[in-house]
């Protein structure tokens, strides 16, 4: 099974990528409602990509098993492959591919494992819910967080059935929700391409 997220206007098939322009300084795709089978793999379901950069570094957030109730621990799965592709050239193929994943210590610990990440040799590999030091400056994360994305349901349905437009600043639907989320800060220099643009999306997939 795998999962796409994709385009910041979702293609067809639910492929989303975050086109990054490295003059701009934040890219987002968001997606929460998907097919029962998709939802039924918590820990394998994306919901949100966030991409932004400074003068050093690109970060990538990617969160995954959404809708969580707060007070619900983190969904983590041994057996799911996070991988970040960020395509450089402007080909729609990935120049680099960040892989991603969890492991649990025989006393049940959860950690992470980092492999690939641009400008950086060796896997980075340490606890969750703890940011990690990788080498360079450059530093990961993986964790529950508090779901980012906004949406007041409620509006959106009223819109659907009258066309009222009838959305309320006040009202998000994902207030009380969590995300688990992965967190990457990847070198500028290593990632810089010729056309000075970057396409970042996400997948998962498992073993």
């Amino acid at each position: 099974m795998a999962r796409t997220l994709g385009r910041i206007g979702l293609g067809a098939g639910g492929i989303a990528i975050a086109a990054l322009p490295l003059f701009s300084t934040l890219s987002h795709a968001a997606d929460h409602a998907d097919a029962p089978a998709t939802l039924a793999d918590h820990p394998a379901d994306i919901t949100t990509l966030h991409a932004w950069h400074d003068d050093a570094k690109i970060t990538v957030v990617l969160g995954f098993a959404g809708l969580a109730e707060a007070g619900v621990e983190a969904d983590y799965d041994a057996g799911v492959l996070y991988t970040i592709h960020v395509d450089n050239d402007g080909d729609q193929i990935a120049n680099y591919e960040v892989l991603v994943r969890f492991g649990q210590s025989p006393a049940g610990e959860w950690g992470v494992r980092v492999e690939h990440l641009p400008g950086i040799a060796d896997p980075i590999v340490g606890p969750v819910e703890t940011v990690i030091e990788a080498g360079l400056g450059l530093r990961v994360f993986a964790g529950l967080r508090d779901d980012p994305f906004f949406l007041d349901r409620d509006g959106f349905g009223q819109m659907l059935d009258d066309g009222t437009l009838a959305f309320d600043s006040t009202r998000d639907s994902f207030a009380t929700t969590n995300v688990t989320a992965i967190a990457l800060e990847m070198s500028r220099d290593a990632l810089m391409g010729p056309k000075g643009q970057l396409a970042i999306w996400a997948t998962t997939g498992r073993k």
